[in-house]
């Protein structure tokens, strides 16, 4: 079993990426790895505060530029987006849950790491998948509101509710951002209980740490 999952993306040799699983063990990340008070919003701060601050930040996103710099996202069913430069001089990663997704924690990433989005590369980690996912129609109605074709990532279920694609959902987004070269997705943290935890499948569970940074 897998103790980190390597990104499938064509990174720079100066990023170091991956996403951890219920086996890993903290000597597994990176040194310097500060963690973010997440909040299902859509802020973003840049690495040298967080360096900076006495506390965690309120906050769902963090981008760094400065060799040392350890952008990470802790997840349990929630979407965690790792992103890097082309050149391999700026990373970053969200947090994306459908509530920050809805509030545009993508986009704003995006738009704080000061890179053409068409320069990024974006992954996709281990996420809650469709067929787990029940929503109702609040959350729906929230990806809509920004964007009609949004309804393609929500499925009707016997229930009256509805089955939500965060990958789907989160593709779209960046995609939308300008950001073309997406890899990722295909997990479900809810199905694969040896492989990782689920807030959904258990209230009372562990994180897994998704973090990008700059050798």
């Amino acid at each position: 079993m897998t103790a980190i999952i390597t990104p499938d993306w064509p990174a720079p040799a100066s990023v170091l990426a991956g996403s951890t699983t219920r086996d890993s063990e903290t000597g597994l990340l990176p040194e310097g790895l500060l963690t973010l008070n997440q909040v299902h919003g859509a802020v973003v701060v840049p690495a040298a505060a967080l360096r900076d601050a006495n506390e965690a930040l309120d906050a769902d996103a963090v981008t760094g530029q400065a060799p040392g710099d350890v952008c990470a996202v802790r997840t349990a069913d929630c979407l965690p987006v790792l992103f890097c430069s082309m050149d391999g001089k700026r990373v970053g990663a969200a947090h994306a849950g459908w509530r920050g997704l809805a509030a545009g924690v993508l986009e704003n990433t995006v738009q704080a790491m000061d890179v053409v989005p068409g320069n990024l590369l974006a992954w996709l980690g281990p996420a809650i998948s469709q067929p787990n996912f029940e929503v109702g129609d609040e959350v729906r109605e929230a990806f809509l509101a920004h964007d009609e074709e949004a309804g393609a990532g929500f499925v009707p279920n016997e229930r009256g509710r509805w089955q939500a694609d965060l990958y789907a959902l989160a593709r779209q987004r960046l995609v939308g951002a300008g950001v073309e070269a997406i890899y990722g997705g295909g997990w479900c943290t809810y199905a694969d209980s040896e492989r990782f935890y689920s807030y959904r499948r258990s209230r009372d569970t562990g994180r897994m740490v998704s973090f990008v940074a700059l050798k």
